[in-house]
């Protein structure tokens, strides 16, 4: 070992490089493992071998925040491009605007309203079924936008996504569902802040562990380590209920599975993420890594394109669900977890909970605070 550490990491995403580049910055030695074989948690990127395009290998991710402290730490590390994210939907052989906005409704109604008619448009559509206190996701959708927009844009797609019928799936899910009066197409609208990294993720994520203050092991499993470095002060990004060897309970996670295609043309689908909201498509979205990066002015004959697939795979989770049943699990993890005492649990796995990145690096700032407080 290249280094006597003070401090182990176990997981290279965002809030575990986070934690480590601090400590590291404060002069701690820190041990960070990765059960990967490459740094970065789901945000790592690399270069297609046959088109040279730059792609996410875990599904596109776009940063955006408006914290500024966040905005401020991450700019140490990387520069952004100026790409601003856009999502589209197709539903019944027609595209259309997400979230949804004037163009979307007055598309799918076949009307042309003004900013100002929206409202009592909408107000119109909900009172022919609205829940006041709505028990499960159906009837949340229906009471924001009413149920032709719900049925045509929500509910197939969330069938899924979730692998569960939305009757199936608690309110909370879904407590907001952003409404434009305008033409606005910005995905994330109210974002001070967003870009793609300049050299693409894993260079972010190279810089944030380049201390020589820290060394990363990767390809390494925490639980095949040797019994005295899980003796270290550690902070665990891992899936909480593996950590307890799920002795409590399987938490429920869903996960991606991404199929890659090359296609002959040098812009497939002119947009980054085109979302697939009909049961007779059974993937969810497809991806075009092409256009997340304009200013590379990519010259190809031929586009890398990816089509996801939802599915649930305790092995590779991604998206916690959240629901009644896992919760009362995941209560019972979190008593445990207060009994360890050099092992503090982050990160979306190490809490069971979906954060934006700009809520993680947030997260991961506070513990090192805290740590030192």
């Amino acid at each position: 070992m290249r280094i006597k550490p003070d401090y182990l990491v176990v997981g290279s995403g965002l809030f575990g490089s986070v934690v480590a580049q601090n400590l590291a910055s404060q002069g701690k030695q820190v041990l960070v493992v990765e059960k990967r074989y490459h740094i970065g948690g789901n945000c790592f990127s690399e270069l297609d071998a046959e088109t040279g395009i730059e792609y996410h290998k875990y599904g596109t991710h776009i940063f955006h925040t408006s914290n500024e402290t966040v905005w401020n730490y991450i700019q140490k590390f990387t520069q952004f491009n100026d790409y601003h994210h856009q999502v589209l939907t197709l539903h019944k052989n027609k595209i259309y605007q997400l979230p949804i906005n004037l163009e979307t409704i007055n598309s799918f109604y076949n009307i042309n309203l003004k900013p100002y008619e929206v409202e009592n448009f909408l107000k119109k559509e909900l009172s022919k079924e609205n829940y006041i206190n709505p028990k499960n996701l159906e009837e949340q959708a229906i009471s924001l936008i009413g149920r032709p927009l719900y049925e045509a844009f929500i509910k197939n797609y969330t069938s899924k996504q979730w692998g569960k019928g939305p009757t199936e799936l608690p309110a909370s899910i879904i407590r907001r569902l952003p409404i434009r009066y305008n033409y606005s197409e910005t995905y994330f609208n109210h974002a001070r802040w967003q870009g793609i990294p300049l050299h693409g993720f894993t260079s972010l994520f190279e810089k944030l562990l380049s201390s020589p203050n820290i060394e990363v092991k990767t390809n390494c499993d925490y639980f095949d380590l040797d019994e005295n470095l899980k003796k270290l002060p550690t902070i665990y990004t891992g899936p909480i209920d593996r950590f307890f060897n799920f002795k409590l309970g399987h938490l429920e996670w869903r996960s991606i599975r991404l199929e890659k295609h090359v296609m002959n043309y040098s812009d497939f689908q002119g947009t980054s993420v085109i979302n697939y909201a009909d049961n007779d498509v059974t993937y969810t979205r497809v991806h075009e890594p092409l256009h997340l990066h304009p200013e590379r002015n990519y010259q190809n004959k031929k586009t890398t394109v990816f089509y996801e697939y939802s599915e649930s795979d305790q092995n590779s989770p991604y998206y916690p669900v959240r629901d009644e049943d896992n919760l009362k699990i995941l209560a019972k993890y979190e008593e445990r977890a207060k009994e360890q005492e050099n092992v503090i649990f982050g990160g979306r796995l190490g809490t069971y909970a979906y954060y934006d990145m700009d809520l993680t690096i947030l997260k991961a700032l506070e513990l090192v605070n805290y740590i030192h407080s």
